[in-house]
């Protein structure tokens, strides 16, 4: 199988307002070390020639320095200044991509990310272009319907998860579009370009903290690996 370079772009933007803290919730504790640190860490570990572009406000840049003071060998990353969505911050971090790489945009409030996952995705990427990692729905759905709401067949529905993987060839160019309120991910940029996106099996403990309850859930997950 070809060897490409390897980027991650780490989106890092989040305020905290669901965890009712005022540490934006990358930079909150999980098993002694900041939520940031174990994002970053498990790419840094997925491959030796991993590059890291983390994205952040520029008024987090200090905070993000104390965050990599606590790796022994600081990993190959240069921080960028975020912008006013996603997709803004996303094409900040994608300049540092280059050519001929398997880019990986992660959340940086997923820090339980595998490395498993991360290397599923780079060779589905190498194969099929892209690699979106999901997880099935186990709850019963409805949708809200103009008359009230429906029952939906949740198999038909999947839970996306980061990181989402691409080729440099297809995501480039897709994020030189201009910004639409429907690009929800880089998915829907890449769709929107006419590619097809390519599902892999994403992982249950790969979860987003956005609530207090997800730090509790992450620490008790850590601490079973």
């Amino acid at each position: 199988m070809e060897q490409r370079k390897k980027v991650a772009i780490i989106v890092a933007g989040g305020s905290g307002s669901r965890m009712q803290s005022a540490i934006p919730k990358q930079f909150l504790e999980l098993a002694g070390k900041p939520v940031l640190y174990h994002t970053i860490a498990a790419f840094a570990d997925a491959f030796p020639d991993m590059k890291i572009v983390l994205v952040l406000p520029e008024a987090h840049f200090a905070t993000a320095e104390q965050v990599l003071s606590h790796f022994a060998v600081r990993p190959d990353i240069t921080l960028v200044k975020g912008g006013e969505t996603r997709f803004h911050s996303v094409r900040n971090g994608l300049q540092l991509a280059g050519n001929q790489a398997v880019v990986f945009v992660h959340d940086g409030v997923r820090p339980l990310v595998s490395t498993a996952l991360i290397r599923r995705c780079y060779e589905a990427a190498l194969t099929h272009g892209s690699a979106i990692p999901v997880t099935d729905m186990k709850d019963s759905i409805r949708e809200i319907t103009i008359a009230g709401n429906r029952a939906v067949d949740r198999d038909k529905y999947k839970i996306i998860q980061t990181p989402q993987t691409f080729l440099s060839e297809i995501i480039l160019p897709a994020f030189d579009l201009p910004y639409d309120p429907l690009f929800t991910d880089e998915a829907t940029v890449a769709e929107h370009m006419g590619h097809f996106v390519h599902l892999v099996e994403g992982d249950e403990a790969n979860i987003k903290i956005t609530r207090p309850l997800d730090l509790v859930i992450a620490a008790a997950l850590l601490a079973e690996r």
